[in-house]
């Protein structure tokens, strides 16, 4: 006898906030944020509990619409990959929940602004356009074999949704295949944060702690900058060694992130020399980025601007 095929809920969750997804975009979430789609764990509730917009709800929730259209949010993936369903529970949304709902789904290299995604004109639909139902998980199946770093939910008309799930299998990115896994940053490999301009908030020893911040306070945060300069932090590496890929992941800091950031290595003659061009980030996302140099290098200098906050820095590459 054949077991029969496992349920894609099963499946981890690629958009989970602690494995780095964010919901980077919705054109309203009034009543409730638009984070709360994609918080680990079930949607809670409490009776009777109002703020200055109405009933608290854990979820997304949107202002009822008085002209034709619908509403949506855009996740981007925190391990981008093949999707083989998606839930959408409106746990707890029983007056206010949307009647039907589609999911769309792109893949984009790069990091463009939210804007730019939202407007993008070659989202695929993984899921047409379907009816849901209210306090309830309703679920999906998708048919795709791509490679997605984006999901999509469109809700019509209007209403709440408790979590959106997007459950599948990680694939990685084909351009960063071939790089050395060691993070040469990494506390656990002898890594060390040697100084920094400013530690305000946070230490910078949080950068290169193991696993992923779970809040803004879990990274390094500097004061506001009230000059013309910037902030730095300055690390001894686990050892001479070529760094293929830096990771700066600005995950949970997303009013208070840098706009951009370079980055140097001092190699054993003791010449700084610039392995990331100094390059524009976003909020709330963990970057890759490529680096081209070939040098060994002993110790590397993260310039941030101006200023603001990092949840970790990877250096990952081989030893010497």
């Amino acid at each position: 006898m054949v077991d029969a095929e496992p349920d894609f809920t099963w499946l981890p969750d690629l958009a989970l906030r602690t494995l780095g997804g964010a919901v980077i975009w919705a054109n309203d979430d009034l009543f409730a944020e638009k984070e709360n789609l994609i918080n680990p764990g079930p949607a809670t509730y409490r009776p009777a509990s109002f703020g200055h917009k109405g009933q608290i709800y854990d979820g997304w929730e949107t202002r009822r619409r008085r002209e034709p259209g619908h509403d949506q949010a855009i996740v981007r993936l925190g391990v981008p990959g093949v999707i083989r369903g998606v839930v959408v529970d409106t746990a707890f949304f029983t007056g206010n929940y949307p009647p039907e709902i589609s999911v769309e789904a792109l893949e984009i290299d790069g990091y463009p602004t939210p804007e730019i995604i939202a407007h993008a004109t070659d989202w695929t639909t993984i899921v047409e356009r379907a009816k849901v139902y209210g306090d309830t998980r309703n679920t999906f199946e998708v048919s795709s074999q791509q490679r997605w770093t984006h999901a999509r939910l469109t809700i019509y008309p209007d209403g709440g949704v408790a979590r959106f799930r997007v459950h599948g299998e990680g694939r990685p990115d084909p351009r960063y295949a071939d790089v050395p896994g060691l993070d040469l940053a990494a506390l656990e490999n002898g890594g060390l944060v040697l100084n920094c301009s400013n530690r305000f908030y946070s230490s910078p020893q949080n950068l290169i702690f193991p696993g992923v911040a779970s809040v803004m306070g879990d990274g390094w945060e500097t004061a506001r900058r009230r000059d013309d300069g910037n902030d730095w932090v300055h690390l001894r590496l686990a050892g001479p060694g070529v760094i293929g890929m830096a990771e700066l992941d600005t995950s949970y800091f997303i009013g208070n992130s840098p706009g951009a950031a370079r980055l140097t290595g001092l190699t054993a003659g003791g010449e700084w020399i610039e392995l990331l061009p100094r390059t524009e980030l976003l909020a709330d996302t963990r970057h890759r980025f490529a680096v081209e140099s070939d040098a060994v290098v002993t110790e590397a200098r993260l310039d941030i601007y101006p200023d603001g906050g990092m949840a970790r820095l990877r250096l990952f590459g081989r030893l010497a």
